[in-house]
């Protein structure tokens, strides 16, 4: 029987996972999309096969049934989206960062197991090729002891622009669209351990950069504002200490000014080797010289799309357990939350559960 799905939010990521699913076949059902703006729903649900479209996912959820909803929608929606459509009796996917803080992010669990419901937070990075084989390299002894990591998301002039830059919808700026990608997959590799201590600073001193005639590369806002607000951060920076004493360094930015040529992405060092994600190398000694290994194989992202969007709809119909639970969720929303507090404080602050 297929899966009867629905989505809440149909800008931007919604096509990325409408991709995914229309390669699935007869597996789905096509049943309703919801988007404020009337366009742009009317546009997906012709695009993708649903059968109806909705400006209020209220409307949307008392008139149909689903089994799978996914939430789509800025940052602030996240949570009473969520919610709403666990209460209607679905499953969800909530894209990320899981919700606006922690507070919301609980009581999103809360629904879920109220209702006996899967949640699940789309942490797509989970699903890639290259975490896979990150974490068969440090579970086989590769890397050795690893005690640092290192995560940049770096753009050089790359603000999405709409509703990124509005922080009473987005809840921050770089830290939380980027940075939460790379810090949850550093977590997810080493076998996602408790945060307890965090340190982090925040800047705007670039802002917007919207004269620029170049453009954010890989992603931008299909919310059109002729001057986007920009009360974020242009730039965040933050080192976390986990339980197991793993020390985490993370850098993330919409504007910065840096070569192009600033490397980036992620770099787990060990006792015994470091391992670069991109490109996938091992970094070593062999015969007492130092070596750089090149990994050959499956080690990209791959269709991380729609690898993640099948494990939900396995986990849903319990063929498979869901890599991104709630609880995942809720603890980067801690580690988020207590960065924003650091940096407005200025101190180091502890994570109390």
């Amino acid at each position: 029987m297929a899966i009867k799905l629905g989505f809440i939010g149909t800008g931007s990521i919604a096509h990325a996972h409408g991709d995914a699913y229309r390669k699935m076949g007869d597996r789905i059902e096509y049943v309703a999309c919801c988007d404020l703006n009337e366009e742009r729903a009317k546009n997906f649900a012709e695009k993708y096969g649903f059968k109806k479209y909705y400006t209020d996912y209220k409307q949307m959820l008392a008139e149909n049934q689903f089994d799978a909803i996914e939430v789509c929608t800025w940052n602030s929606a996240h949570a009473e989206c969520t919610i709403a459509a666990l209460n209607a009796g679905a499953n969800v996917k909530c894209e990320k960062p899981m919700a606006m803080n922690t507070e919301e992010a609980l009581a999103m669990k809360e629904a879920a197991e109220k209702n006996g419901k899967l949640l699940m937070i789309g942490f797509v990075r989970r699903h890639g090729n290259d975490a896979n084989a990150a974490i068969d390299f440090i579970d086989k002894g590769f890397l050795g002891d690893v005690y640092f990591i290192k995560a940049s998301y770096l753009r050089r002039a790359g603000f999405p622009g709409g509703w990124f830059g509005d922080k009473s919808r987005s809840g921050g700026g770089p830290l939380i669209d980027l940075g939460v990608h790379v810090i949850d997959l550093s977590r997810y590799v080493v076998g996602n351990p408790k945060p307890v201590t965090v340190f982090g600073a925040t800047f705007n001193k670039i802002g917007s950069r919207n004269h620029l005639k170049t453009g954010p590369k890989d992603w931008a806002s299909s919310t059109e504002a002729e001057d986007p607000i920009f009360t974020v951060e242009d730039l965040a920076t933050a080192m976390i200490r986990f339980d197991n004493g793993v020390v985490l360094y993370v850098e993330a930015s919409f504007n910065l000014n840096m070569s192009n040529n600033t490397p980036g992405g992620l770099v787990f060092y060990g006792n015994k080797a470091g391992l670069t994600l991109d490109p996938f190398e091992l970094h070593t000694e062999c015969n007492d010289m130092l070596a750089d290994i090149k990994i050959h194989g499956p080690t990209g992202c791959g269709d991380f799309f729609y690898y993640e969007d099948t494990n939900f709809l396995d986990a849903i119909e319990g063929k498979a357990e869901c890599k991104a639970p709630a609880d995942d969720g809720i603890e980067l929303m801690r580690i988020l939350d207590a960065i924003y507090e650091s940096a407005r404080t200025g101190k180091s602050v502890d994570i109390v559960r």
